[in-house]
């Protein structure tokens, strides 16, 4: 069996660099990621990444999160686009992995709407929940739009034979989830917020802005056992180390 795994870049974001590590100061521009898994019983996408007018009209794509961030996203950045430059047509995307419901990972999901969602069931509660969403700057705008939603609760083995798992990663929001990929050359973590940057890990340096301080240190200290057994960690948002990211038409493993 081949699994395939594509870095694609859809964008960046420049945002207070205490949102990102506890304590510093200044602003931190950062790439916003989105990955196809090629597998042979269907595509799969995690994240979605921003929404295709979120560079023009960041207020009502961004919310209030527009007040802190500032959005890049030309022509050719959003996800649909950067499918149709490899080949393939967002319409035959099978499941749309969700890690959180962030408008940077979750604005792009219109534009992949046949597939069906995946997401931590007690994310996809938070997400309708008024005071939670609030609380959590999640925008039903971007992620309740008709997909037929998998509801998770914990690991989920997406095509049960462990190529392809959610990891339940909580703490950044209530039911953040990372993906474990199994390719020929090993295992690959995406960690997506739940690990910001490489130094979030090696530190145990937590955001500014967390939802559950506890739960995300427990999530690190498990992302840290499943490097140490092996896997590689693709950090969520590390501008350096994406710098080392094979891209898309290259394949990272």
């Amino acid at each position: 069996m081949s699994v395939r795994l594509f870095a694609l870049t859809c964008g960046w974001v420049t945002g207070p660099a205490e949102a990102f590590l506890a304590g510093e100061s200044g602003r931190l521009r950062v790439p916003v990621p989105a990955f196809l898994i090629d597998h042979p019983r269907g595509m799969v996408l995690f994240d979605s990444g921003l929404h295709p007018d979120a560079g023009r009209d960041p207020a009502t794509r961004l919310g209030r999160a527009a007040s802190f961030f500032d959005v890049e996203l030309g022509d050719g950045d959003h996800v649909a686009a950067r499918l149709a430059a490899l080949g393939v047509d967002a319409t035959r995307i099978r499941f749309l992995v969700t890690s959180h419901l962030h408008f940077d990972h979750t604005g792009g999901h219109a534009s992949i709407p046949n597939a069906a969602i995946v997401v931590q069931r007690r994310e996809w509660d938070a997400g309708h929940d008024a005071d939670l969403a609030a609380r959590n700057f999640f925008d039903a705008q971007n992620y309740d739009i008709g997909h037929d939603v998998v509801a998770v609760d914990g690991e989920h083995d997406l095509f049960g034979d462990g190529s392809i798992v959610c990891v339940p990663t909580y703490g950044h929001t209530p039911g953040h989830q990372s993906l474990r990929v199994r390719l020929s050359g090993g295992d690959v973590v995406l960690t997506a917020d739940a690990c910001y940057l490489r130094r979030t890990l090696e530190a145990l340096h937590l955001p500014g802005v967390v939802h559950d301080p506890a739960q995300m240190l427990a999530s690190l200290h498990r992302l840290r056992a499943l490097q140490q057994a092996g896997a590689r960690i693709v950090y969520g948002h590390d501008p350096d180390f994406w710098a080392t990211v094979p891209q898309a038409p290259a394949v990272m493993g």
